[in-house]
Order: structure tokens, then sequence, then C-alpha cells
């Protein structure tokens, strides 16, 4: 775009040049010349043919332009075209030509006019987009099916058809110097840390980039603390899990093609926490969320626990037992560390695979192709069994952690534990338990706490706690977590109707 051009020329003419040298060899961009009213006087269109809809522009607007309005006025013409030659409602004028090309580009349909002050900018985007489906990485036995899409106006709406307050405020702004990603930033005014608003907006206006094409890229930009394995912003696809943020007072992030969005500020307890847990009875949620955490500790230590005492401490087992796994161990030409490589690096791969493989194939690809090598390393004496036990089992803990980005994180981790179990034995495993804790200790997510409310002490009169490795009844749960603004946490007010009266 020449860069000396920014505010729209009264000249219809002048623009016509300008937008002829601006989009030369732009197939997709419709340059329209038209005659008006019943005097016929000239405009000209502008839009996108894949990202408008058709029907309102061709059919609705420029029919009713052209065949219904009478004549138009020589020295205001805009005016003239808002008042009588609008049926849409969405229309505005924009005197900046870099802002209103930029929606044209998102699907408007400018409209200039000779000795206009200004441009008309019509929304009337219809480009293509994936209907509302279900949401495939987070499936839930209770609650809302639906998920959001790759259009971020159509996931404000899935927001909004869930929290119908005025309190919900969405601010839209731009980012990628070449991709004009539009990124919507939703909280409940009453409800959010202004602190938390601000460092979000300080660190959105940090960075100048060609193009952000999904949340992930917008989230390693915004991170703080970069190189942690450990996600420091909660993603998600589901609609009901974003309302039921904001109604925390969190901050959610939607960006433009995205299907996931993100959910600030982000502690590990959020990382086990499931739809499911809200729709479930209080027992039943504490259990399966109580096998999540003892689930998730197995996914990361169990290969290097074993490694370390087996190798080097065999004497913590029992006899009996110590003797079944040196028997199981016959004939394997490989040190026990370099069994349990084999097998993670392999079970690995076949999760890479199965990912990658479209639908069932990939989880067909998952079962069978375990099944096959593992026994087929076991006959051939590669393995021993208990090895293949261990890696099945720290599989399975690995898929009960609900978010995909926690989870890798614990891969990752379990391999650094592998390794310092093989070299320095059960101290080495402690040694890296310990900088485990101290790194997601030194972890804050926007000022909150990695570990909140594990190892923050009492806060928020230990309100927090109640929605921790246990949750407790709907009806104890009457104070919002730590990220509410103070004096809004309370979100329950309830008169126990079970006393006799």
């Amino acid at each position: 775009m020449h860069k000396n051009v920014t505010e729209v020329f009264s000249s219809l003419e002048e623009n016509i040049r300008l937008i002829e040298d601006l989009y030369k060899d732009c197939a997709d961009v419709v340059k329209r010349r038209m005659w008006i009213g019943e005097n016929h006087y000239p405009v000209y269109a502008l839009y996108m043919d894949t990202m408008i809809n058709r029907e309102l522009v061709e059919t609705h607007i420029f029919r009713n332009l052209m065949f219904s309005m009478g004549p138009v006025s020589w020295d205001r013409p805009l005016d003239d075209i808002l008042k009588y030659g609008m049926i849409t409602a969405d229309v505005a004028v924009e005197t900046d030509l870099n802002k209103a090309l930029k929606n044209m580009m998102s699907g408007d349909t400018l409209l200039f006019a000779d000795k206009g002050e200004g441009v008309l900018v019509i929304n009337s985007k219809g480009y293509p987009n994936r209907g509302v489906q279900t949401a495939e990485s987070e499936v839930s036995v209770h609650g809302a099916k639906d998920s959001f899409t790759e259009s971020v106006r159509f996931n404000t709406v899935l927001v909004r058809r869930r929290i119908k307050d005025h309190r919900l405020k969405t601010i839209q702004i731009v980012k990628g110097a070449r991709s004009k990603t539009d990124i919507a930033i939703m909280y409940m005014e009453d409800l959010v840390r202004p602190e938390i608003l601000a460092e979000l907006q300080r660190r959105l206006d940090c960075f100048e980039i060609d193009g952000i094409l999904d949340g992930g890229s917008l989230e390693q930009l915004l991170e703080k603390k970069w190189y942690s394995p450990f996600p420091q912003f909660q993603s998600t696809q589901r609609p009901d899990k974003a309302a039921s943020a904001l109604l925390e007072g969190r901050v959610v992030v939607l960006a433009d093609n995205s299907p996931e969005v993100l959910m600030l500020p982000a502690v590990a307890g959020c990382f086990y926490q499931a739809s499911d847990d809200y729709y479930d009875r209080s027992g039943i949620a504490s259990f399966t969320r109580f096998l999540r955490y003892v689930a998730s500790v197995l996914a990361f230590s169990l290969p290097g626990l074993y490694i370390a005492i087996a190798a080097f401490h065999p004497e913590v087992f029992p006899t009996s037992l110590a003797l079944s796994f040196a028997a199981s161990r016959q004939g394997v030409p490989f040190p026990l560390a370099v069994e349990v490589l084999i097998m993670e690096l392999a079970f690995e791969l076949l999760r890479e695979a199965g990912i990658r493989l479209p639908g069932a194939m990939g989880g067909t690809l998952g079962i069978v192709g375990g099944l096959i090598i593992g026994q087929a390393a076991v006959d051939a004496n590669i393995v021993s069994p208990i090895v293949v036990i261990i890696v099945a089992l720290t599989a399975l803990c690995s898929f009960t952690i609900p978010n995909e980005g926690f989870a890798s994180a614990f891969r990752l981790v379990k391999f650094f534990l592998i390794f310092l179990g093989m070299f320095l034995g059960i101290f080495g495993f402690v040694l890296g338990v310990l900088a485990l804790l101290v790194h997601m200790a030194s972890l804050d997510s926007f000022g909150v706490p990695y570990l909140m409310p594990f190892a923050a002490g009492e806060v928020n009169g230990g309100s927090d706690k109640k929605d921790g490795i246990m949750r407790w009844p709907l009806r104890k749960m009457n104070r919002r977590p730590v990220f509410t603004k103070n004096g809004a946490r309370r979100r329950l007010i309830f008169k126990d109707y079970t006393r006799d009266q």
C-alpha cells in the first residue's frame, strides 16, 4: 500500500486509479463501476469475491441502489446513499483508506462516490466457514456439545449465548502486518482484575509480526517465561468452558482462524479441570479429579523411578518381586534404561503417527500397533514384559490429563527423569523432582502463582481449595477464585431449604 496515502480522495477517478494500482493482478478482488439513483450518479464498488454474502451485496444492496433509489445529491452523495439507499444497518463512513481496505480484505464492501467525504464500509461478510461441531479434543459425557469454529465473530456469539450480561465486554484489535488477524479480548467488566487486563494489553503492544495464523502462535508471543515446557495460558475448544472462565474473572482471548481460545490467568490446577466435573455430583467429580492428579504424577515419574530403583537399588523390592523382575530380563541384551527408552520412543512414534493419520485409522494404529510391537519386542527378547507394562501404564496415565499442552509438558519431564535415573539412580530422580517443583513454583501467570492454591498459603479464605484436588458441592463453592477482582468474590447466595421450617 502507498504509505503516503492515508485518506480517501474526494475525486472518484483518483480513488479508482489508486485502487487499480494496489490490487493489480488480484483476481479475487472485484472492482466494479456503477451508476445509481434516478440521475445515474457514478460510484465504485470494491469487495472480495469469495468473502462476501453475495445475495446481500448483489441482489439487495446493488439492486436497491440502481433501481429503487431516487436522485443522488452531487454535493453530499454519501449522506443520500446512507439515508435512502442502504437497506443494511451495519454501514459506516470511513475516511482512513488503510482501515477501509483492511475491512474490505475481511469481507466488507467499499463504496466510493465522487465528491464524497470518505468511503462507505458495508458489512457484507459471508466467507465460507466450518459449522459448529463437537469438540474433538475435549469430549464430555454431560454438558453442551458445540465447539468453537475458525471465525472470531461466530466464537464471540457462542460465548454471548451463555452470558447475556451488558458487563461482558469485548475489545477488538488487529495484529499481523500482513495477515491483519482480528483478535477479540473478552472479560467481565466488574469481575476482572484491572492489572491483569492492563498487563495483557501491554504484552500485545510489545510485538509486531507479519502474521498470526492461529492462537498457538499468539500464546507463544505472550508468554512471560517462554522457555518453560508448561503452558501459561489455558486453551479450550468449548464455549461453556470459556464462559465459566469469564464468570471467574478471567480473560478470554480469541484469534480469528483459530478454533481454540486462550484463557488467562492459568495455574496448574486449571489444567486438571474437565467440563464434566461441574455437571457431575461432587463425589464423582472429586474421585475422577483425584485419579487425574495421581495419574499425572505416574505419567512423568514411573519410568524414571523404575530405572532408578531396579538398576541401582533393587533391594527396595521384596525378594520375590525382585527375582521375578530378574527372571523376566533373562536373555535381554540391553541395559534396563535402554529397554525403557526403546519402548518409550516407539510409543511416541506411534502417538505421532496416530495423530497424523485420518480419523479412526489413527486410533486403530495406536492400539493395534502398540499391541503388536510390544508383543513382538517381548518375543524377540528385545525388552522384558515388565518394561512393556511400565510404558503402557505411563501412556495410559498421560491420557487422563484433560489439557494436551499440559500433558505434553509432562512427556518432556518424563524423559528428563529417565536420564537422571539412568545416570544417578534414586538420588538423581529425587533431584529431578525437586528441580521440577522449584521450576513450577517460579512460574506465574499474569501475577498469579502457578501452583496456586496448593503452594501459596490460605488465599481467599481458603475457598480456592474447594475446587482443587477435590471438587466441593456447588452449594459450598460460594466464592470465586483468586483471579477475581477484590470485592467481587461472592458468586452464590444459597439458602438451605433442607432445614425444617
